[in-house]
């Protein structure tokens, strides 16, 4: 990380021989590194502190001073895993968080990467560099679901490129762990690159068992964020794994994981916390890394060891604690007056020794980015008038068959084989008369492939919906009424990515998301928690029974969660790793 402030120039303001930019007077610091609180001022020069202690330091007219009686003076909190695409996008994410406290943020980059390459994704990098706070990414290795391709697209070459720069602190999660359990070569040797070059290995073992783990430990993964029980987060802590203790809009597990601060008593040096992306409204509801400092006091967690585990924890578990993480001498200034140590709410966010907010409002300007210069290619390469065959929407299925493979939801993001018998009209099954059954599909954006499914306990009453929002941003079409689902396909080809929803030929709610088909291009952090209310709304009112639709959207498309995958191989069986219905050239599936 880069400091505009000379070692030297520090030392001088430290002792006196120059006066301080910022200064602030009688606080009450809290200490991150020794567990202390104390009475102390602080010098700012330029973008690093300079000075911690009891004397008054050198100022002079230029000099700010900052009057903290009263207020307890913290570092500015680190969000370790954000995915910064929940329909928000970089620069409305920052808006809205930094005021929040959230003065780093280390970030996914694989929406942005499948969609820009190399050349976009270090063009873009290179344009927020000018956002306030410290935003910093991990580089992916794999998708989260197999395409063909793939291993082109996510070559060696171009992923260490990526590495060496700045802001890239290291590679990240590998959703399909199994690869780095099985000692992949490509994943091995690349994570062993980045740790040469001092960079961190994030992971994602989800129901990874304690006797898997160690081979996970043993590849390099330094951190982990999948735990949803007590005893799953010890497993990792036991094995030096970092254990990022996980409050999100799909997985509000925090509850449950401190159990091993508080009843287990273990020590929380090696634990972090996460958001993990969660949706818009979450964010406005409870707060980004500040609600889960919240959420962990009002738990039990000693008001120390959670601001640790948010602060210098995080900044240790990413090998930036040098620049970031703590209030001393040589750091980026990245400190938070907090009016008390209940909630957590900052009056005044100071990054890089700027003043940035006060009482929840922004007080710099954001730059303005035209997201789409980034990406090379059109959103759809075939034409639109391909969306009006009806029998792209319906799922194949002659009389000589006996049973249906149906992904039947058992909770938002997980799902499970269950075998129907249903007719058969036409050559495609004919689900009208099971409520709750409907046709999906997903078709690739260059028009080369169509995979199907039939779903159960989606939703009871939909018509027709799209969306390019899914792991694999690949236009999903869900619905019981072909119609319907080709209105809301062209509607969102039209839109060049996004959500639609549509009732018999009424089209009820469109979310434009052109950026990637992920993300809206506003700065707006307002408008995208508006329109996941009415997407959330518009679903249930429709049978969706579950509290977080994006994430159902993401997840139906990925390859790594049980148990049936809508994926570009079309319809696979995670668990034995099997594709039942192959994918079919979108041509083929064209009626001539």
């Amino acid at each position: 990380m880069k400091k505009t402030a000379k070692r030297t120039e520090l030392i001088e303001v430290a002792q006196g021989r120059r006066p301080a930019d910022l200064v602030i007077k009688g606080g009450t610091v809290i200490n991150v590194y020794s567990g202390e609180f104390l009475k102390q001022n602080i010098a700012v020069y330029k973008d690093c502190i300079a000075y911690v202690g009891e004397k008054d330091v050198e100022v002079d007219h230029h000099t700010k001073v900052i009057d903290a009686e009263g207020m307890y003076v913290s570092p500015g909190f680190i969000e370790p895993h954000a995915h910064p695409w929940v329909l928000y996008n970089p620069v409305s994410m920052t808006k809205k968080v930094l005021p929040l406290g959230t003065t780093t943020t280390v970030n996914d980059n694989l929406f942005f990467y499948l969609h820009m390459g190399p050349k976009g994704f270090k063009e873009m990098v290179n344009d927020l560099k000018v956002l306030p706070g410290n935003f910093l990414w991990l580089v992916r290795l794999v998708s989260q679901a197999d395409f063909p391709g793939e291993k082109e697209w996510f070559n060696q070459k171009d992923v260490q490129e990526l590495l060496e720069l700045d802001e890239v602190i290291g590679t990240a999660e590998v959703t399909r762990w199994p690869q780095i359990y099985q000692g992949d070569p490509f994943l091995i040797d690349t994570m062993e690159r980045a740790k040469k070059m001092g960079k961190v290995v994030d992971g994602h073992t989800a129901g990874c068992s304690y006797d898997k783990l160690n081979s996970i430990a043993a590849a390099g993964v330094s951190a982990c964020h999948e735990a949803i029980t007590a005893q799953e987060a010890l497993n990792r802590l036991r094995l030096g794994i970092w254990t990022t203790l996980r409050n999100s809009s799909l997985r509000p597990d925090l509850p449950e994981l401190v159990k091993i601060i508080i009843e287990g008593k273990v020590s929380t040096n090696r634990m972090t916390m996460t958001t993990d992306g969660p949706h818009p409204g979450f964010i406005e509801e409870e707060g980004f890394v500040d609600g889960l400092v919240r959420k962990a006091v009002e738990l039990g967690v000693p008001v120390m060891n959670a601001l640790q585990m948010v602060t210098i924890n995080a900044a240790f578990s990413l090998r930036l604690d040098d620049h970031i993480g703590g209030i001393a001498p040589g750091r980026l200034a990245d400190i938070l007056l907090l009016p008390n140590l209940k909630e957590f709410r900052p009056s005044a966010v100071i990054s890089k020794g700027e003043i940035v907010a006060k009482k929840g409002e922004l007080l710099v300007s954001m730059p303005e980015i035209h997201w789409n210069q980034y990406i090379k290619r059109e959103p759809f390469l075939f034409p639109k008038e391909m969306l009006n065959d009806l029998n792209l929407y319906r799922y194949p299925h002659s009389s000589s068959e006996k049973t249906v493979p149906v992904v039947y939801f058992t909770s938002n993001v997980i799902t499970k084989r269950k075998d129907m018998m249903l007719p058969s009209k036409d050559g495609f099954a004919h689900i009208a008369a099971h409520k709750g059954l409907l046709n999906a599909v997903l078709i690739d954006r260059k028009g080369k492939w169509i995979s199907k499914a039939i779903l159960e306990r989606f939703a009871l009453n939909l018509d027709g919906m799209a969306s390019t929002y899914n792991t694999t941003t690949e236009l999903l079409v869900i619905g019981k009424n072909p119609d319907s689902m080709a209105i809301a396909a062209k509607k969102v080809y039209e839109m060049g990515g996004g959500i639609v929803v549509v009732d018999g030929n009424e089209v009820i709610l469109e979310i434009p998301l052109p950026f990637t088909g992920m993300m809206a291009i506003d700065s707006s952090f307002e408008t995208v928690v508006e329109n996941h209310e009415k997407l959330l709304a518009a679903l249930q009112e429709r049978g969706f029974p579950f509290h977080d639709i994006l994430y159902t959207l993401l997840f139906l498309t990925c390859d790594f969660l049980p148990d049936l995958k809508l994926v570009p191989l079309g319809l696979y069986a995670v668990k034995e790793n099997q594709i039942l219905l192959p994918a079919q050239p979108l041509n083929e599936a064209i009626v001539k």
